[in-house]
């Protein structure tokens, strides 16, 4: 294991200096405490390339689980077990105990600050849609989409339902669907006009698509679109949360970081800067 960077004579202090109420677990012990004992620390994440994915034995692969598996690392936990669920059960999953942590990549937005607690940002990202090649019926923003009365698919749980309902689009031209693959295959169908997804998907499924779906330019799309991404935590974590931020702080942008995640095309562009999860959860 590695040499624990934060000390528990550290985290006790930081602990009784700050005005933070922690609740502790059924057996008495916080998640901090458990983890720093060498007990499993459970990671739940979806089938989102190249965000979070699983890989051969549910290895968790992509850049949030390499960022949130540094900074664990970091903090001396390497007991990690990975978990799987669909992107629309990881709230739930989270708040039933299944797991412990989100590494999914999930937008700090402030319809789920209420119901989760997000670490300090790893990264800023936008959103685009797929649409067929060619992009036919020249779709490039909500606007397009609500004026022509066209169909979009996204994901259940996905920031863009909102953004979507926000822009005036109809319910009835919202399409759901579990995660990324149902969203290529309702565009590839043609039973939708346009997919919602971050760039960052985008890119991965118009590869896989082998030449059958193009992305529009996410630059089009309003500027309140564009979003933080944090891990997520029980809101009683609050111990936990706070230890992770202190390790956060001095893991994001480092280098060993942005090894870690090179091969995902995850690039200094994508850094936080000054933005903090106090403000996305007031603003986004």
């Amino acid at each position: 294991m590695k040499f624990m960077k934060l000390s528990w004579a550290a985290i006790v202090a930081s602990l009784v200096l700050t005005p933070w109420t922690t609740q502790v677990q059924a057996d008495g012990h916080t998640l901090l405490e458990k983890a720093m004992a060498g007990e499993t620390v459970r990671i739940g994440f979806a089938n989102e390339v190249p965000w979070a994915y699983p890989g051969e034995d549910n290895e968790p692969l992509g850049f949030v689980n390499a960022i949130a598996t540094g900074i664990l690392t970091e903090m001396g936990i390497t007991n990690i077990e990975p978990v799987v669920t669909d992107w629309g059960g990881l709230i739930p999953g989270l708040n039933a105990n299944r797991f412990d942590i989100i590494t999914g990549g999930m937008y700090i937005l402030a319809s789920r600050c209420e119901n989760v607690t997000f670490s300090e940002p790893i990264g800023v990202f936008g959103d685009a849609f797929i649409v067929p090649a060619g992009n036919p019926k020249g779709i490039q923003t909500y606007d397009d989409i609500r004026d022509m009365g066209a169909i979009i698919v996204t994901g259940a749980g996905y920031n863009i339902v909102e953004v979507a309902k926000r822009m005036g689009i109809e319910d009835s031209n919202i399409m759901q669907v579990p995660g990324p693959t149902e969203i290529l295959a309702a565009v590839r169908a043609g039973r939708a006009d346009a997919g919602g997804v971050t760039f960052f998907t985008a890119r991965s499924l118009a590869a896989e698509s082998e030449g059958e779906i193009d992305i529009t330019d996410p630059s089009l799309l309003p500027e309140w679109t564009f979003n933080w991404v944090g891990i997520a935590f029980r809101h009683e974590d609050t111990d936990f949360v706070a230890a992770f931020n202190d390790a956060l702080a001095s893991w994001i942008g480092s280098d060993a970081m942005m090894a870690a995640v090179a091969e995902y095309d995850y690039t200094a562009s994508q850094l936080p800067g000054d933005g903090k999860t106090e403000y996305a959860c007031a603003n986004r």
